[in-house]
């Protein structure tokens, strides 16, 4: 099965690559922009599922979802984001679109709902189904009220957390110790309801927060 994931966070596509490429039957493609998707589409076809991001450059809300879909041949196509208002959602499923993932999504269940996508099935959120108006699927634990009242060491240590740095590089450049990097990212976790790194990192970035 083939995979083009397109999404302009880095970390992101890094992340999915490097989990979802050890899946043996799934080989993954990924790009930033929405040109380049066209683009490989174009010279590579036959992709059974493709994945894009909702807010990266020139997807122009859905606009991006009708060019990928008005392409010849063109496979089935599922949004991926932070979080869209539910008639964004509906209008995306009426133009043919196969589903939509949360990017805090837990790294399996966001593989279950690919599979699930690439044998010819729809994938809806939770909250779309229920009729709460929201698409926000974190199974992480709710946010801390303060998580955007962070203190500026807070803010450092998740630029960093951001930019994909490991505990002790956090701690060299900041010049502290590991327990007190380990302590800011626990922290991190619950001010921002996450329950890993690169939650958080999504979640920071949703918020524009790093």
């Amino acid at each position: 099965m083939r995979l083009l994931i397109a999404d302009d966070h880095k970390l992101l596509r890094d992340t999915l690559d490097s989990y979802l490429a050890q899946q043996e039957d799934i080989e993954i493609v990924t790009v930033g922009d929405i040109d380049e998707a066209r683009e490989v589409l174009r010279q590579a076809p036959h992709f059974d599922l493709v994945l894009l991001d909702y807010g990266m450059p020139g997807m122009e809300a859905l606009e991006g979802l009708r060019m990928i879909l008005a392409e010849p041949d063109a496979p089935p196509v599922a949004l991926i984001s932070g979080q869209a208002p539910r008639p964004v959602i509906e209008r995306a499923f009426r133009m043919g679109a196969r589903g939509f993932l949360h990017k805090t999504m837990p790294a399996a269940s966001l593989l279950n709902a690919i599979r699930f996508m690439m044998l010819g099935e729809r994938f809806v959120p939770v909250g779309v189904v229920f009729g709460d108006g929201s698409a926000d699927l974190s199974t992480a634990s709710s946010p801390d009220d303060s998580a955007t009242d962070l203190s500026r060491r807070e803010l450092q240590v998740l630029k960093a957390l951001c930019d994909g740095q490991t505990n002790k590089a956090i701690a060299r450049q900041l010049g502290l110790s590991d327990a007190t990097v380990k302590l800011h990212v626990k922290t991190l976790y619950r001010r921002l309801g996450a329950s890993n790194r690169t939650q958080a990192a999504m979640i920071a970035r949703n918020r524009d927060l790093c």
